[in-house]
């Protein structure tokens, strides 16, 4: 007799890469952890369900709301205050406040350079030494007109070093065929 396990029901919709971090223990029930540009809370859902200290921004009102509001009736007790309506550039939590900071295909959307390093900057500061920055966003392998700011490899290696950060996997981009490139960024914040 087989049995049939419905992930869903127990990770939601989580980023296959960000559920690799999960495998590789890199973030446990104990860590406070920061979604920054929530959307849905598509990540958040089986990070709440395991007892994680989450926060989450995102500049559109209703999706603030609704993960708020999945916060209550998942029963987690997180104060409403953790979630807010703010973007990424101009996070008001303190100083080294997250164990881990992650942002889930959303970087790609920065206005330009500058705007991108404010984000990256803004996530790193609220990053405790020793948390993990986890980012997907698009990238120049194959460039797609949907994204107004792309990255190369080539680019995040130099922003890691300039960081003083540690790249905790090799960048990986997948290519979707004909459609886009999508990098991953795994940081260690050193202490």
């Amino acid at each position: 007799m087989s049995t049939v396990i419905d992930l869903s029901a127990t990770f939601g919709q989580i980023d296959i890469y960000l559920f690799d971090q999960l495998l590789k223990g890199r973030i446990t029930a104990r860590d406070r952890v920061l979604d920054a540009g929530c959307g849905s809370g598509r990540n958040l859902f089986y990070l709440l369900a395991m007892g994680c200290h989450v926060s989450a921004v995102d500049t559109n009102p209703a999706a603030v709301a609704g993960v708020r509001e999945l916060a209550v009736e998942m029963h987690t007790g997180l104060p409403p205050e953790n979630f807010r309506v703010e973007a990424i550039e101009s996070l008001s939590f303190a100083d080294a406040a997250f164990d881990v900071v992650m942002s889930s295909a959303v970087l790609h959307f920065a206005r330009d350079a500058a705007h991108f390093d404010a984000m990256v900057s803004a996530m790193w500061r609220v990053l405790r030494p020793g948390g993990m920055l986890f980012a997907r966003l698009a990238s120049t392998l194959l460039p797609d007109p949907h994204y107004s700011y792309l990255v190369s490899p080539e680019q995040l290696e130099q922003l890691t070093a300039s960081l003083g950060g540690q790249l905790l996997d090799p960048i990986k981009t997948t290519v979707v065929h004909g459609q886009r490139s999508m990098t991953t960024w795994v940081v260690r914040k050193s202490g």
